[in-house]
């Protein structure tokens, strides 16, 4: 049970996450882009799970394209065989490096189509993991401007709404370096789904992306924490945390 990832335990491990994001921040952006990712979540799931399986249509084309080539080649056999045969060196040279280009032609279409199925699947993979890279950066950009160093700095007229407590920054912060750390889980569920080579070092990057902007994050945390004289018990970060 250990040797695979449980798509139904992250996208409800995203829910409750999301509901500790609206229980302390309500309709706030953070909370938006939480249930976003919980549905690309279950659309990922959904994905993963197609296209692992057989697609049936694609490969009956594929099978009826080969067949209609080998067909077309043995027509050309059956039509040199009919004809009359020469003698002459350069006509038979000339015979041999035409049927070698022919069957190159055809060697090299037979060898694209039979991977077309695997180059489809990795190109549906690639797209769902673009979308996911693009809300992980959406999710980095709601934490941006909670900056812990700005605290009791002059305001100006673009400054942005700094309100929150420490206590509340460090939920916030918290809450991001979760959804982060789900966003990479439910891009593995790609590589977990689909072994292809060019899947799993996409969904690595994104891995590493994801660790580094919570690496960044967590630096603001412990800025945070540094300042703070005492911070109590319901307010720690970690798997005890309230929501």
């Amino acid at each position: 049970m250990f040797h695979s990832l449980d798509p139904d335990k992250i996208i409800a491990t995203l829910e409750t996450l999301v509901r500790r994001i609206h229980e302390r921040f309500p309709n706030s952006g953070l909370e938006k882009v939480g249930h976003q990712l919980t549905e690309v979540a279950r659309l990922t799931s959904a994905r993963a799970d197609a296209l692992t399986k057989p697609n049936y249509t694609l490969r009956s084309i594929i099978a009826l394209i080969l067949f209609s080539g080998v067909a077309f080649l043995a027509w050309l056999v059956w039509l040199a065989h009919d004809l009359e045969t020469s003698t002459e060196l350069t006509n038979i040279m000339q015979g041999i490096d035409s049927a070698t280009s022919l069957l190159i032609v055809l060697g090299g279409g037979a060898l694209y189509l039979s991977t077309f199925e695997g180059r489809w699947r990795r190109d549906r993979a690639m797209k769902g993991l673009h979308e996911l890279r693009s809300i992980i950066h959406v999710i980095d950009m709601h934490q941006l401007t909670k900056d812990p160093s700005a605290f009791g700095a002059p305001r100006t007229t673009s400054s942005p709404d700094r309100r929150m407590t420490p206590h509340e920054l460090l939920r916030y912060l918290g809450y991001s370096s979760e959804l982060l750390s789900l966003a990479s889980k439910v891009a593995a569920l790609y590589a977990d789904k689909i072994h292809d080579l060019a899947i799993v070092d996409a969904v690595g990057d994104i891995e590493r992306l994801t660790a580094h902007l919570s690496q960044k994050i967590w630096q603001k945390i412990e800025l945070i924490q540094e300042r703070m004289p005492t911070r109590p018990a319901s307010d720690a970060l970690g798997p005890k945390a309230t929501p």
